[in-house]
C-alpha cells in the first residue's frame, strides 16, 4: 500500500504544526521546509481546516495552527480522511467489474485483514507521539529544542 500525496503531505504539515504551537505556520514556510508543492499544501490545509483539525488565521500576521490538540489527532484518522479510495483490490469496491472469483476468493478477506491490521496501528499513534521527544525533528521545523 502506498499513501497518496494528500496523506503524506497532511502528516508532514500537521507534524509542522505540532513542534511550532507557539507560532503561527505559513503554508509558504512549510512547504519551503519540505520541498514539497505550495498549491497541494493549500489543497490539504482547506481540508484539515473544514475538518476542524487546523485553525487558519487570515490577515498579514496569518498562518495555520493545530485546532485539536496533537494528542487528540490520530494518525489512522487523518490517513482515512485524506484517503480517497482504501481499496486494495477491484472487489473491495463492489459494483461493476467485479473478479470472476469474488463469490469464491479467500484472498479478499485476507487483504481486507491486512487493511484492517494496517489502519489499526496507525490508530495506535498521534501527532504528538510522532513529536515529542524528537529535538532533531524540531530543529528541521524550525522549533527549539526542548
Amino acid at each position: 500500500m502506498r499513501l497518496n500525496v494528500q496523506s503524506d503531505y497532511a502528516l508532514r504539515l500537521l507534524m509542522h504544526l505540532a513542534v511550532n504551537p507557539d507560532n503561527l505556520c505559513t503554508i509558504a514556510d512549510t512547504a519551503t521546509r519540505y520541498g514539497i508543492s505550495k498549491n497541494h499544501l493549500m489543497k490539504v490545509a482547506h481540508i484539515l481546516g473544514r475538518e476542524g483539525i487546523i485553525e487558519t488565521v487570515r490577515g498579514r500576521s496569518g498562518g495555520l495552527r493545530l485546532k485539536q490538540t496533537s494528542g487528540d489527532i490520530q494518525v489512522g484518522d487523518i490517513v482515512r480522511l485524506m484517503e480517497a479510495d482504501l481499496a486494495l483490490v477491484e472487489c473491495f469496491q463492489g459494483g461493476k467489474g467485479q473478479c470472476l472469483i469474488t463469490p469464491a476468493c479467500k484472498l479478499k478477506g485476507v487483504l481486507h485483514d491486512a487493511m484492517d491490521a494496517f489502519l489499526d496501528v496507525l490508530d495506535q499513534y498521534t501527532i504528538k507521539d510522532l513529536v515529542t521527544r524528537n529535538p532533531e525533528l524540531k530543529l528541521l521545523l524550525g522549533a527549539k529544542a526542548a
